[in-house]
């Protein structure tokens, strides 16, 4: 790796969530010798006021960095806030607002939609938090369009994500982002995750955990279909593979994993056409047939859509280096 880095920097305060800043120090923090790409992050937590703050779980962190820091970093993070009735430090708030008018990234975790809304910096914009706070932050913000079914919503400059393992999937997203599927994907396997949820999965389904595949025949079907992504496979061949009917199979699905089987389906395609697109070997217009979309109007817009840009954008950035 070069000598550029990529400033992040967390805020940190009393009753700060571990989990939330574990997560994010995980994904940015750890140096990663062992991938080829031009650039990592420098990691950085900073307070109103440095020293010590308090965390959940009744540990204490020793924060050697203000708000200046958060003003001149590239991402500022900002975990769930304790309570999201309170107004956050006007301090704070201008830091956040300078940060993100010199062009900074800012990203909030669970309830740090609350503090991020209260700089003015999700006025119209659609945003996420945890379901359970959503009615609260479309109610002390009318001005935020809040979306509680998403697991992250990405507005470019300002991205929002819903509680605790969603944070996961956004810093994920952001390594995307950056440095393409294929970094994502090693770090997701170094921290033992799901390496891609699209943000618009749903954040809460009746069961979270999915049963073993010989138990349940959504999780075999789609064992079965992941093994077949080239070819032309449709809702009637996936409901007969697990011997259900079509409507039977979108219910099941609905309940384990909170999408439709022809949506889960599409993101699969898409998520195997990126490993093909960030090598050089298959020329563009030949990718969507591999995985199972052969015309090249429809894998162009369904890629588009999932992705934030085309697929031949898509290559130009991530075979050039980042």
């Amino acid at each position: 790796m070069s000598g550029r880095t990529h400033r992040v920097a967390v805020y940190a305060f009393d009753g700060i969530a571990s989990f939330e800043l574990g997560v994010a120090a995980e994904v940015f923090a750890l140096a990663r010798p062992e991938l080829d790409v031009a650039w990592w992050y420098d990691f950085a937590l900073c307070a109103e006021r440095p020293g010590l703050q308090r965390a959940v779980g009744g540990f204490g962190l020793d924060v050697a960095h203000g708000l200046d820091v958060l003003a001149r970093a590239d991402t500022v993070i900002v975990p769930g806030t304790p309570d999201p009735k309170a107004d956050p430090p006007p301090a704070v708030l201008e830091a956040l607002r300078t940060a993100h008018a010199r062009g900074a990234r800012l990203v909030s975790i669970c309830s740090g939609a609350f503090v991020l809304a209260a700089a003015g910096l999700l006025d119209g914009r659609e945003a996420t938090t945890h379901w359970l706070y959503a009615d609260l932050l479309a109610e002390r913000y009318p001005a935020v369009r809040v979306d509680p079914r998403v697991l992250y919503v990405d507005g470019g400059d300002v991205l929002t994500s819903a509680g605790t393992a969603a944070g996961i999937d956004l810093c994920l997203h952001l390594v995307r982002r950056d440095h393409g599927a294929g970094v994502a994907n090693r770090i997701a396997r170094r921290m033992v995750v799901t390496p891609h949820r699209t943000g618009d999965q749903a954040q809460f389904v009746e069961a979270p955990v999915p049963p073993r595949a010989q138990d349940d025949p959504v999780s075999a079907v789609m064992a079965w279909a992941l093994e077949r992504l080239g070819e032309r496979i449709e809702v009637a061949d996936l409901a007969r593979t697990a011997h259900l009917s079509p409507r039977t199979l979108t219910r099941r699905f609905a309940e384990a994993i909170g999408t439709s089987p022809a949506r889960w389906l599409l993101e699969q395609r898409i998520a195997a056409s990126v490993a093909l697109l960030e090598g050089r070997d298959t020329p563009v217009e030949e990718v969507g047939a591999l995985v199972g979309l052969p015309s090249p109007a429809a894998f162009r817009r369904h890629f588009a859509r999932t992705m934030g840009v085309p697929p031949s954008v898509y290559r130009r950035t991530f075979t050039t280096g980042s």
